[in-house]
């Protein structure tokens, strides 16, 4: 009997210890609004007339990092404004929108600075992959309904300069 009131004392204790210790503070994590960053100009021709089409001020990713965080917790981005990435090989390359807030088209670039393939209106924070379907250097995400609004195609030309 002398046994179980000493153990029953030390539950008691222990729990109460235990209880205590699991009041956390929440953290409060701040972050700073992700701003665009214009590090060059873009500009996109007609296939068949070479008259231009539309231009953009890009930003470029070509490291690893920003090639995988590309425009993910952007919470806008202006209608002149695009995310140009440029890889170091002619490769099919897919995308997500993973913590991407804002809708995109994506347009596949080629080699020879053509377009060889786009996926128009990516759902934000959709982790579906979107594939080049076709070998690319090049991509570049708009806001979602310019590839429709600018009649973008397949074989148009593209021409970008860095600042």
């Amino acid at each position: 009997m002398r046994t179980l009131k000493f153990y029953s004392i030390f539950l008691i204790l222990a729990l109460l210890t235990l209880s205590g210790c699991k009041e956390e503070r929440k953290k409060v994590v701040k972050t700073e609004a992700i701003t665009f960053t214009k590090e060059g100009e873009l500009t996109i021709y007609k296939e068949q007339s070479d008259s231009v089409i539309v231009k953009y001020n890009i930003e470029i990713a070509e490291s690893d990092y920003e090639t995988q965080t590309g425009l993910m917790y952007r919470e806008s981005m202006e209608l002149d404004q695009g995310m140009f990435f440029i890889f170091p090989d002619v490769l099919y390359h897919s995308f997500y929108m993973k913590n991407t807030k804002i809708p995109l088209d994506l347009i596949f670039i080629d080699e020879g600075l053509r377009i060889a393939s786009y996926k128009e209106n990516a759902q934000p924070m959709d982790e579906t992959g979107l594939s080049s379907e076709v070998p690319v250097q090049y991509v570049l995400e708009l806001n979602a309904g310019q590839r429709k609004q600018y009649s973008l195609e397949v074989g148009d030309r593209i021409a970008f300069i860095r600042m």
